[in-house]
Formats: structure tokens, C-alpha cells, sequence
């Protein structure tokens, strides 16, 4: 037992450390060979005299002490087998602990990187519908108190019913038909917005993803029109588990792609790859009249997560 204690917690781990070793190999023979002394004294003289019948012949402290073939062949190799089972367990024990506290490191940094980038959409969005609002003030437009309500009620979903990582597809769906609305009050009947949704359950789903693509297409397709009638189409499927969202926005042929709207794709990716990873295709394709992004996730696979 002292072997095992004596190589586990003190020249193991100095071992396996980069510094050099010398006065850990020092440590480990001089060691060895005070355990082996130990173990030969008291066989010796404790353990002989119980057994041995009297009179017989012992050996002295100085033989002892200066016989190294027997103490390292009989004693410390002895115990050293006796000690390798523990050893072994302790390793396989440290291992264990080193990779459960790495995992939680692991999750506890792409939480933490999730927040940050929930926390880099909700002012994008704020930013805009904000200024959308300060238009219809300047003008003092009549549907000014009815924009605060309906941003009042998309804020309250945000800041209140979006902090877990799933969120029922129902909330969702509510929170882009409030946000439509509120885009479609700075707008005459030239814009048009479909958004036809079809589902066989009320699955989760990650919060403002969805968010994040209708606001795209809104900024990016009604919010820099220059004459033609923008128009925006919306499909949202979830059978089996399988959800698909579509959705497509006409553009100008004026309209080039900006820095701001490759930032907002690029944090639904990253939102993705934490939270989908290998379960989910993102696609987009942009034609001169029409921006088209198609979503596609596995849900079931979140469900084998929880």
C-alpha cells in the first residue's frame, strides 16, 4: 500500500510533467529502496519470530541493508506487482475525472459563446426596428402607438420566453407573425408577405434563428426596395420531426450584398453548428431578382440530447 500511495500521488505525476526529472528518478530509487528495507526489517524481526520456532539465525541491520539483489528481487518487484492493479485503477480514475471536467469546460464555453452570439442578434434587431419606429414618429403617423405595443410584445418573447436553448415552434411562429405586423405598418400595398406554416406537433425549436432570417429578408429585400413591388414569401414545415424553413425575398438589381448582412448569416451558422451539429443544412441562393434561404433541421436529434 505505501508503494502504491508512494508512486500514484508523488513520482507519477512529477513524471508526466515536461520539467526534467532528474531528482524525480533520484527519489523514486532511494525510495525503493527504504520501502524494500522496511518491508526485509520487518519480515526479519517481527514477522520470523511468530512463525520461527527458536533458536534459528537472523541476519543483522548492515546485511540487510547491504543486500541490494535481495531486496530489489524478492521485496521490491514483489510489491511493486502488488502495487500495479491500484496504480492502473488510479490512472484509469484520474483519466475519467480529466475527461468529465474537459467536457464541462466544453459546454460550459459553447453556452457561453451562444449567449454571446444571442447577445450580437438582439440589437441587430433592436437597431432596426427601432429606426423603423423614429421614421413613423417623424412623420406622426397614427400607427406609431400601435409599432411600441407590438414591440413591446416581441421584447417581452425575447428577453423573457427566449433563454433556454428550445423554445416551442408555436412561440415562434407568434413572434414572427408580431414582427410582420410590425414591419408591414411602414409599408403601403406594395409590399407583399406570405407566411403559410404547417405543422403535425408543436416541436422546439433554438429561439430567434427564425427571428434572425425573417429580419434578413425584410432589411435586405423590402427595407432597400427602389421601385418594384418587394415581396416576401414564407413556408414553414414540420413533419416527423423533420422541420424546413423557406424563406424568399425579391431584391433590386441594384441591391448588392453588404458586410452587415454577411455577419447575420454567419451568426445563424455559428448558432447552428452549436446547437445542430451534423443535423441540420442551411442554403442559400441568390438570383438577380430573388434572395432564396432554406433551412433544415432533425429535430429528433435533440430530443436523443435532452
Amino acid at each position: 500500500m505505501i508503494v502504491a500511495y508512494f508512486l500514484s500521488y508523488r513520482i507519477l505525476p512529477r513524471l508526466m510533467t515536461t520539467q526534467k526529472n532528474n531528482w524525480t528518478w533520484g527519489e523514486l530509487i532511494l525510495g525503493s529502496y527504504f520501502i524494500s528495507v522496511i518491508a526485509r526489517l520487518t519480515m526479519v524481526f517481527v514477522l520470523e519470530p511468530i512463525v520461527r520456532k527458536p533458536p534459528f539465525k537472523q541476519e543483522s541491520i548492515t546485511e540487510i541493508l547491504a543486500d541490494l539483489p535481495t531486496l530489489f528481487g524478492a521485496y521490491f518487484l514483489h510489491i511493486l506487482s502488488l502495487s500495479i492493479f491500484f496504480i492502473f485503477i488510479k490512472l484509469i480514475k484520474d483519466q475519467y475525472i480529466i475527461q468529465k471536467r474537459s467536457l464541462l469546460l466544453e459546454k460550459q464555453k459553447a453556452e457561453t459563446e451562444l449567449k454571446i452570439l444571442k447577445a450580437q442578434l438582439n440589437p441587430h434587431f433592436l437597431f432596426n426596428t427601432l429606426n423603423n419606429i423614429y421614421s413613423l414618429s417623424v412623420i406622426n403617423s397614427p400607427i406609431t402607438s400601435k409599432s411600441i405595443a407590438v414591440l413591446s410584445e416581441i421584447l417581452d418573447c425575447i428577453l423573457y420566453r427566449c433563454s433556454s436553448t428550445y423554445v416551442p415552434l408555436s412561440q415562434e411562429i407568434t413572434l414572427l407573425e408580431n414582427y410582420i405586423s410590425l414591419e408591414k405598418l411602414r409599408y403601403d400595398e406594395r409590399l407583399s408577405v406570405i407566411f403559410n406554416h404547417e405543422m403535425d406537433q408543436n416541436g422546439s425549436i433554438a429561439p430567434l434563428i427564425l427571428l434572425s432570417l425573417v429580419e434578413n429578408a425584410f432589411k435586405h429585400g423590402a427595407g432597400e426596395d427602389v421601385g418594384i413591388a418587394p415581396k416576401i414569401e414564407i413556408d414553414l414545415k414540420l413533419i416527423n420531426n423533420n422541420f424546413e424553413f423557406t424563406i424568399r425575398n425579391t431584391i433590386s438589381k441594384t441591391v448588392f450584398e453588404t458586410e452587415t448582412g454577411k455577419i447575420g448569416l454567419n451568426n445563424i451558422i455559428q448558432q447552428l453548428d452549436k446547437i445542430y451539429p451534423e443535423n441540420y443544412t442551411f442554403n442559400v441562393t441568390k438570383t438577380a431578382e430573388d434572395f432564396t434561404a432554406q433551412l433544415k433541421i432533425n429535430l429528433a436529434s435533440q430530443y436523443n440530447l435532452a
